[in-house]
């Protein structure tokens, strides 16, 4: 038994197959498919089933994944050992983020190319995905950090948030919509929106929380009509005439010339949130937790 094998097996289960995790780990699949093969010969025992779309673990394989990640972990910290005596950083970071999270003030990219620059030697693996299921993820240990949008002012237990982005949401309405014609200029009340066809984030999502939940206050459920995971897909719908676009404030404004008028959705207020979220504890791995602190330097301050 190999230490790489057992990577290689802990890469098949969490990528869900044979072709991901290839792509993953820079491999041809013929040999990953060898590599886990010669695992189980010498295991005498299965550890995945390749019977349905997606490769799953059987019992046996559910049963040696834990060993295997600790084992793992426990190789990765003598390497971590080493390096603090050389001042190398080295390691993989997960992190997620969710459709729209780069804009504002916060430029994601920007942050992961100076980490780079800085730490070569650090991988990092971006996903992307709808808040509900990063933050799982993140409590499950499958992700170190998470950039996603939330509905709450605080984490759910054994997470950690640092607010990035704090905004009211507004609706984009066409430039002839009636409702215009009663709004006081800057605002428009929620209940204006009952009936109405909606333009909005996918379920699962901060923003589309935050809409029903303010519904729902208002006594009513959204019409939600279109769905679209990036902020400026909603807004070239909604200019088509397809509906009303909710979505955070200064999402995709400068683009909107003329064809779209965008009123502060009140009464209730709703708030577009994004957060950076980490295990309460702390990352694992100092990869982890250096990329942490530097994207925690980043946030924006609030101004007073």
């Amino acid at each position: 038994m190999e230490l790489r094998q057992l990577r290689y097996f802990v890469c098949v289960v969490e990528e869900g197959g044979f072709t991901r995790a290839a792509a993953r780990l820079h491999l041809a699949q013929p040999g990953l498919s060898a590599q886990i093969r010669q695992l189980e010969k010498e295991l005498g025992q299965r550890l995945l089933d390749r019977s349905g779309r997606s490769v799953t673990p059987t019992e046996v394989g559910r049963a040696v994944l834990p060993y295997a990640r600790a084992a793992l972990a426990a190789a990765e910290s003598v390497r971590q050992t080493v390096d603090a005596y050389t001042g190398l950083l080295r390691g993989r970071v997960t992190l997620g983020v969710v459709s729209g999270a780069t804009g504002h003030a916060f430029d994601i990219a920007a942050l992961l190319a100076d980490f780079h620059d800085a730490h070569p030697a650090v991988e990092v693996a971006l996903t992307e995905d709808t808040t509900e299921r990063m933050q799982a993820a993140l409590l499950a240990g499958e992700l170190d950090i998470a950039l996603l949008g939330t509905a709450e002012r605080t984490p759910p237990p054994g997470a950690a948030f640092q607010t990035v982005i704090d905004v009211p949401l507004v609706a984009a309405f066409a430039p002839t919509d009636p409702v215009l014609d009663r709004a006081d200029g800057t605002s428009v009340p929620l209940a204006e929106l009952r009936d109405r066809k909606l333009i909005c984030l996918p379920r699962g999502t901060g923003v589309r929380t935050a809409l029903e939940r303010g519904c729902a206050q208002a006594g009513f459920r959204p019409r939600v009509a279109f769905e679209a995971a990036a902020p400026q897909v909603l807004t070239q719908l909604a200019a088509r005439g397809l509906g009303i676009a909710v979505l955070p404030a200064g999402e995709n404004e400068p683009a909107l010339d003329g064809h779209l008028r965008t009123l502060r959705i009140v009464r209730p207020e709703m708030r577009g949130r994004i957060a950076l979220a980490w295990q309460a504890g702390g990352p694992s791995s100092p990869a982890a937790r250096a990329l942490l602190d530097r994207l925690r330097e980043a946030v924006p301050q609030p101004t007073p």
